[in-house]
């Protein structure tokens, strides 16, 4: 969908006589780095007021009016950039008595030309017709080829810095503007709606942290793992193995089973990881599971080629440092994205068949895994392996900043249309907004301005990647966490990518 065409304005003697003499004035003296508002804007801005006019039903005197003021809006520019809306409307009080327009004409034309200021909100319908008039081009197939236009200009006004920051800036222009008129929605809402996709996913290409960043990124997240990995190795043949000892989750079927059969328990981990690791690719993300299978692999040629003699005997240390050591592994792993225990996994794959939460899905997983134990080795080695489980979730929990299954966030940030957009859009969270004021400062108690608070709930999985995006959008954002013991309702229970 283009912009409406001048060539189909039909205009009276008079008015095809002010027409010229305008469009002659910009094409003469418009500056050359005008490269959006050129004489071409002008008159899509005009044509485009002459189809929501007609729409609208306007009467002759209404139409005349927001015509003039189409036709007039942007002769400002002839002088300069800065304030161009008031100069617009001067040089319309000096033309315009010419063709026979009254002083109260010209007055309402300068309140419709006023109404096309950035910070302005119409006031009436002639009003919302030029500002959807010269906003046409947002929801059309020409949008593309009109922000170009106006990068090329604000780059040469120094207005903008680089890509980055113009792709910031038309996100969030699309996102806060709304057509008024009735013609306007219908015709150009859908078209608009598509605009912000292919804005939303160029700009995410363009914070994607690439170069240098994304390297000290994956090196960062490598060093997790490895240092998970090996403090998990450390607990599991230095502490728990030798004694007999166990684990909850995937970790403690694994030993479990290591145990009763006398099986090779790298492999044990490997093997029992590998199906929810898979159930992880579908139920998280592709990232998560690639990141998580290599951590597993990682773990079991830990076990199969690192050796660590007994440390102790002692059952109580055992289990206390035995825990300690396999939760810190655990919760670095964790920290990387990814994990070396697919229990919240398996719980995540089971809570869309069941009606019961993950904490529930994860004790039952773990009693039966305990009273396993009780029954084919003793009660005594199961109640020091729920010792050690106990301490183990415990330091998981620290590792992780006190992250429970579910963690509520609430974010306070200047950026916050860009911040909705992309929760919901990109993690696939459902979000509350409330409504506030940011500001009062020490030494600065009387500014303030008013903001969206945004609140939502994410998984532990999810909290690192909304933390991500929180700082690439606004890294001066204002971002708090909350424990949360149990969530129902909303889309809380629908996981996305990692």
């Amino acid at each position: 969908m283009n912009a409406p065409v001048v060539e189909n304005i039909h205009l009276s003697h008079d008015r095809k006589l002010l027409y010229n003499h305008v469009i002659a004035m910009l094409e003469k003296g418009l500056p050359h780095y005008l490269t959006y508002h050129d004489v071409n804007h002008t008159r899509e801005v005009v044509a485009a007021t002459e189809e929501f006019s007609k729409a609208e039903s306007l009467s002759d005197d209404e139409h005349l009016l927001v015509w003039t003021a189409a036709l007039f809006h942007d002769t400002g520019f002839l002088k300069g950039q800065q304030d161009h809306e008031e100069e617009s409307c001067r040089i319309a009080r000096r033309h315009l008595p010419e063709y026979a327009y009254n002083a109260e004409q010209v007055n309402e034309i300068c309140d419709i030309i006023m109404a096309t200021k950035a910070e302005a909100k119409p006031q009436n319908k002639l009003q919302e017709i030029i500002c959807d008039a010269d906003l046409y081009y947002l929801g059309t197939s020409a949008y593309a080829e009109r922000c170009d236009k106006l990068y090329t200009e604000l780059k040469h006004s120094m207005q903008l810095k680089n890509k980055k920051q113009w792709l910031h800036k038309q996100l969030n222009f699309l996102l806060t503007h709304k057509y008024y008129t009735k013609p306007a929605i219908e015709k150009l809402n859908d078209g608009k709606r598509k605009n912000i996709e292919d804005v939303h996913l160029a700009n995410r290409k363009v914070v994607q942290p690439t170069g240098t960043v994304a390297f000290y990124n994956n090196l960062r997240d490598l060093i997790y793992v490895v240092l998970g990995v090996i403090s998990a190795g450390f607990a599991l043949k230095g502490l728990l193995v030798p004694n007999h000892f166990f684990d909850g989750g995937v970790t403690g079927i694994s030993l479990l089973l290591h145990e009763l059969y006398h099986w090779n328990l790298a492999y044990v981990i490997i093997l029992a990881n590998v199906p929810l690791i898979i159930a992880g690719y579908f139920v998280v993300s592709k990232k998560f599971a690639y990141k998580t299978f290599f951590a597993v692999v990682l773990l079991g040629l830990c076990l199969l080629f690192i050796n660590h003699p007994p440390i102790t005997s002692d059952k109580l240390l055992i289990s206390i440092f035995g825990g300690a050591f396999l939760g810190l592994g655990a919760g670095l792993v964790m920290r990387a994205g990814c994990s070396i225990d697919g229990i919240e996994v398996l719980a995540l794959f089971t809570l869309k068949r069941t009606s019961f939460t993950i904490s529930e899905i994860i004790l039952a997983i773990n009693v039966m895994i305990f009273g396993v134990a009780a029954i084919y080795l003793s009660i005594e080695t199961a109640l020091y392996s729920i010792l050690t489980y106990f301490t183990a979730s415990r330091v998981i929990d620290y590792v992780v900043e006190g992250l429970e299954a579910y963690t509520g966030v609430t974010i306070i940030s200047g950026e916050s249309d860009i911040i909705k957009y992309r929760l919901v859009n990109e993690l696939g969270k459902g979000i509350t907004v409330y409504k506030g004021e940011r500001g009062f400062l020490p030494g600065k108690f009387e500014i303030s301005s008013e903001c969206d608070i945004i609140f939502t709930v994410v998984t532990r999985l999810e909290l690192r990647r909304l933390e991500k995006l929180v700082h690439e959008t606004d890294p001066k954002a204002f971002v708090f966490a909350s424990t949360i013991k149990e969530a129902h309702g909303g889309l809380v229970k629908h996981l996305h990518s990692y």
